[in-house]
């Protein structure tokens, strides 16, 4: 292949760093989004995301930015970055994939390698996304494990899937120094790949197929999922014992194989999503699975079931008309990001029976109001409340500190640590 152009579908959380740490790596890149005010704000070094540090936000200005499909019908590499949620049934979304497929297959000619970096169940990228392009293009797709391109093969195009592995708000694990899966639908392409990849991940490991390397992505997330969902119900199991979950934990984990895992809200565009992807695949295939929907089914209700808890000793302890301040609104902590939020969850449970201002300094507010319209949101906290609940884990949480939070507790009021952040948690 000639001088690698290289599109990036999709400027979010995944798409963002790939596009800059390909830039930085000089080569011809452009960035492609339908969300218009996006672009501007990326035009302008503004990162809603904040994934990108600050120092390297002039990458910006090197990446050509574009909501025009036709101004990247010249590149030969095209790396889709789309989001692949969850519909109302709990079903695969593949609606932005599909869409984004069908952009870039106006602009594929022979030759040309496709990625796609998306969560989906394995089959996805070579049967959905391969088909349409096939259909949109005429071309065929390369399979060959030779690695040899002849005069008789050129009117075809390459697949390959590197699953992205982006954890939102950790700066410590990053593009660069994670492990990156790649794969191909032919060993020519899968070399094509490797360079490129090589260049901006330390380490890369080749799987035997794409099929592999979907399936690998969505069962890191459902792996977590489960042993989430047993700790979990293991906070029901003792809340009724009247133990200390954490207490419990910590005594635990003193056993060198024990795995660490804490209970928690488990939302967002990955843990509680993914499982729903590969349970739908499985089903497919004959066989309706049974721990990973119960896994999804115990996180899934987590929300309400504290909800309850929390209800009933408020109610229990307080007597009167009560004001709460809910610390965290975003689906984990240090992320801006409020996409299937089971922190929000939570918030509209209890706003249904109190009186709630929320403050989360991570969040942006401005999305956060767009999005959520009856959400009271404060820039700071002023005054004092019947209840405080912490339910993210914030950094910026951990830096005020408990003393300072507690200043804005009344005189015999009730703290819920929900993730034990300053060891204050207790039996509800």
């Amino acid at each position: 292949m000639n001088k690698k152009k290289i599109a990036i579908i999709g400027l979010g959380y995944v798409g963002l760093p790939l596009a800059i740490e390909f830039c930085k790596k000089k080569f011809d890149v452009f960035g492609f989004d339908i969300d218009k005010k996006k672009i501007n704000e990326l035009r302008n070094g503004i990162d809603r995301t904040h994934e990108v540090k600050k120092s390297e936000l002039k990458n910006l200005k090197k990446i050509k930015l574009v909501t025009q499909i036709d101004k990247i019908q010249d590149c030969n590499v095209y790396i889709v970055t789309v989001p692949t949620p969850i519909n109302d049934k709990k079903k695969p979304d593949l609606k932005n994939l599909i869409d984004a497929t069908k952009l870039i297959s106006k602009c594929i000619q022979a030759g040309d390698i496709i990625v796609y970096e998306s969560t989906v169940y394995p089959g996805t990228t070579r049967e959905i996304c391969g088909k349409i392009i096939e259909k949109k293009t005429n071309l065929k797709l390369y399979e060959d494990n030779s690695g040899q391109l002849t005069s008789k093969n050129k009117k075809f195009f390459h697949l390959g899937y590197s699953p992205e592995r982006i954890n939102p708000g950790d700066n410590k694990h990053n593009l660069k120094n994670l492990t990156k899966l790649i794969s191909s639908s032919s060993v020519f392409a899968l070399k094509e790949i490797n360079f490129l990849y090589k260049k901006i991940c330390d380490k890369l490991y080749i799987c035997n197929s794409i099929e592999i390397a979907e399936a690998a992505k969505i069962i890191e997330n459902t792996q977590r999922d489960v042993n989430i969902a047993l700790i979990n119900e293991l906070q029901i199991v003792f809340n009724n014992l009247k133990l200390n979950i954490y207490d419990v934990l910590s005594a635990a984990k003193t056993k060198w194989n024990f795995l660490n895992f804490e209970p928690g809200l488990v939302g967002g565009h990955c843990i509680g999503v993914d499982p729903y992807y590969l349970a739908h695949k499985s089903i497919s295939a004959g066989y309706p699975p049974k721990l990973i929907l119960s896994g999804r089914n115990i996180n899934d209700k987590m929300p309400n079931y504290l909800g309850r808890k929390i209800k009933n000793y408020i109610k229990k302890k307080i007597k009167k008309k009560i004001n709460i301040l809910f610390l965290g609104i975003t689906f984990k902590e240090n992320c801006n990001d409020i996409r299937n939020s089971k922190n929000l969850i939570l918030y509209k449970y209890l706003k249904k029976i109190f009186k709630i201002d929320v403050y989360d300094p991570v969040v942006d507010k401005n999305t956060l109001k767009s999005q959520e319209k009856n959400l009271n949101i404060i820039n700071q906290i002023n005054k004092k409340y019947d209840v405080i609940i912490l339910s993210v884990k914030h950094d910026k949480f951990k830096k005020i500190g408990y003393k300072k939070i507690i200043d804005h507790l009344k005189k015999d009021g009730i703290f819920f640590d929900l993730k034990n952040m300053f060891g204050k948690y207790f039996v509800i």
